[in-house]
């Protein structure tokens, strides 16, 4: 029998009123029929003064497609009936202390995932219609369990696409989402990358593709969102989605387009393995694709509104010129024609006051050379 724990996920049910810390927030085991599975939770009041904790274990499910446990209202059956821990504990301040647990697997059983929490709150257990929890506060760990036995697979990915909205984009950070289905008997937990590839083919990130290593339970749909923060971005990377839509002001997306700049038409390639709950034995894929475009139109229009300075300038800088040049041959006619006592060409154009100029200084020339 193997026991697998791994300690990536928490759950709050409403504002805690109380402080109280728990550990592992997530436990992922795997076990036989008719075996025990045993375990420990840690405790820690973080309060300044004693409390007592009162535990509880409720059955879960998926609804929805954002990955969050519904929770049912009958304990009697399912794996929160075969779990064994005390009914209370008293903490002291600042105090903690290792509770322990067992989970006693029917003979019987079919093999597939179950799922069930183990709850700690300020007051003994109690149900309220709807199959949500009554409480005045409590934390909860969840337990996936698997058991061995002939299961089923079935599912796959149903969708990739921009949260953002649309095929067109402006600026980096892009959430894409995709959205897998589980229709079998036991939870999944897809992995892969998502490749962003530029018009040429040419590979600018590499996402991961499951960053919270999330599980599909059975029977449901759950949807993934992957972060494109940054150009050059790899898997290695870490990323967190942003609390909050607030948009940036003008010039700070300017700035963000210049230092992640993107233009065109680019490609994502999603490629998932899912199956076996061990990520290296798994033997399923999956893939899709997503083309997009990215118009950073903000730093468009600052470049835009640079060159047509810059083009001013440079027009009025050549305007100004050929005026001093234009000037500057006047003011030699005028020397010249005050030297050989010429009359003075007056309201002529300046190119025929230039070509009479250089007439003139040719037969002056021309008149030496017969002397």
């Amino acid at each position: 029998m193997s026991l697998i724990l791994v300690f990536t996920f928490w759950l709050m049910f409403v504002q805690s009123v109380f402080a109280l810390t728990i550990s592992p927030v997530r436990m992922e085991l795997s076990g036989d029929p008719g075996r025990t599975i045993s375990g420990t939770i840690e405790l820690f009041n973080e309060q300044a003064e004693t409390k007592t904790f009162y535990s509880s274990s409720q059955n879960f499910e998926a609804r929805g497609d954002s990955g969050a446990p519904y929770f049912l209202p009958d304990a009697t059956k399912g794996l929160a009936s075969w779990i064994t821990i005390q009914k209370s504990v008293v903490l002291k301040p600042q105090e903690r202390k290792k509770i322990p647990f067992s989970v006693q697997v029917p003979n019987n059983t079919e093999g597939g995932g179950y799922f069930a929490a183990i709850l700690w709150g300020t007051s003994p257990a109690g149900q309220s219609e709807g199959g949500q929890v009554s409480i005045g506060g409590k934390l909860g760990v969840l337990m996936l369990l698997s058991v061995s036995g002939e299961t089923k697979e079935g599912g796959g990915l149903l969708e990739l696409k921009i949260e953002e909205g649309g095929r067109f984009v402006n600026s980096l950070p892009i959430t894409f989402s995709y959205r897998f289905s589980n229709d079998g008997s036991e939870r999944v937990k897809p992995s892969g990358e998502l490749k962003i590839k530029n018009l040429f083919g040419f590979t600018k990130a590499t996402l991961n593709a499951n960053p919270q290593s999330g599980n599909i339970l059975p029977k449901s749909i759950r949807k993934f969102s992957v972060l494109w923060l940054q150009k050059n971005q790899d898997t290695s990377t870490i990323v967190s989605l942003p609390e909050t839509k607030e948009s940036p002001g003008f010039f700070a997306t300017v700035k963000n387009q210049w230092q992640n700049f993107a233009l065109g038409p680019y490609k994502a390639e999603l490629n998932l393995n899912y199956g076996a709950l061990s990520q290296a034995e798994a033997t399923n894929t999956a893939s899709a694709s997503y083309r997009f475009f990215v118009v950073p139109w903000q730093l468009l229009i600052v470049i835009i509104f640079i060159l047509a300075i810059i083009g001013f300038i440079g027009w009025f800088g050549l305007k100004k010129y050929n005026r001093w040049i234009t000037k500057k041959a006047m003011k030699q006619f005028d020397a010249m024609q005050s030297v050989q006592n010429l009359p003075v060409i007056k309201n002529k154009p300046a190119k025929e006051v230039i070509n009479t100029a250089k007439k003139m200084k040719f037969n002056e020339k021309a008149a030496k050379r017969k002397k």
